[in-house]
């Protein structure tokens, strides 16, 4: 299934939100939430590492992975290395993302995995790396069968989209969570931290829904290997 448009609208788009995103999430865990530090006796510090990595790794790099075959014009092959790369730069902060909350709450006496978003986060993790792994075997080492590769893409679109939607969902859920925590707390409902998270996460869906939006478009003309499989 394809939109009849074309996709680079929709992949400048995709830059321009993951820039916002980027520098909003900086913002908060920086500016509001006093740095980030991988050891610290205020392990607030070190908690901040995990929006970030989560946000600007399996998000934004993910998301820019995922519409690297409608957005660059470069040959096939660069493409699909280019794809490969992000997505495993994307899965490796993802882990590290996922470390550092655990490590959070070890070092500060909190219970792991006790609420939803924990939990959709270890699936969606596992998953990714699931889907990374077979796009490596089956589309670039050693590589299936021409007629392995063209059953597959389909597959391993949806599969991928499916994964990437429960992460965008996901991260906003933790954003949620996290603002529910500090409200809890004392932070002012309506103050500029609170209304910065909730466009954080607003953002984050729209970053997520023309990434979709991209892939369901129409390729550039001399793209001989993308998503048309849809």
């Amino acid at each position: 299934m394809a939109i009849g448009v074309k996709a680079t609208p929709f992949t400048f788009i995709v830059h321009a939100l993951g820039i916002a995103g980027a520098v909003m999430v900086l913002v908060w865990t920086i500016h509001f939430r006093g740095g980030l530090a991988w050891e610290a006796s205020n392990k607030s510090l070190i908690f901040n590492i995990h929006p970030v990595l989560m946000l600007i790794g399996l998000i934004i790099i993910g998301g820019e992975a995922i519409i690297s075959y409608k957005s660059l014009p470069l040959k096939k092959e660069v493409k699909k290395l280019i794809h490969l790369v992000l997505h495993a730069i994307a899965l490796v902060l993802g882990i590290i993302g996922i470390y550092t909350a655990f490590k959070y709450h070890n070092e500060s006496s909190i219970a792991n995995l006790y609420s939803l978003h924990s939990w959709l986060g270890i699936v969606i993790i596992v998953l990714y790396g699931i889907q990374w792994v077979y796009g490596f075997v089956i589309f670039f080492f050693p590589g299936g069968s021409s007629a392995v590769r063209s059953e597959s893409l389909p597959w391993h679109v949806l599969f991928g989209l499916f994964v990437y939607i429960l992460a965008v969902g996901n991260a906003a859920i933790g954003f949620l969570e996290k603002l529910t925590f500090l409200e809890n707390s004392g932070l002012a409902k309506y103050g500029s931290e609170a209304l910065l998270v909730n466009f954080t996460a607003v953002l984050t869906i729209l970053y997520g829904a023309f990434v979709i939006l991209s892939v369901l478009a129409l390729a550039p003309p001399e793209d001989d290997y993308s998503y048309s499989a849809l």
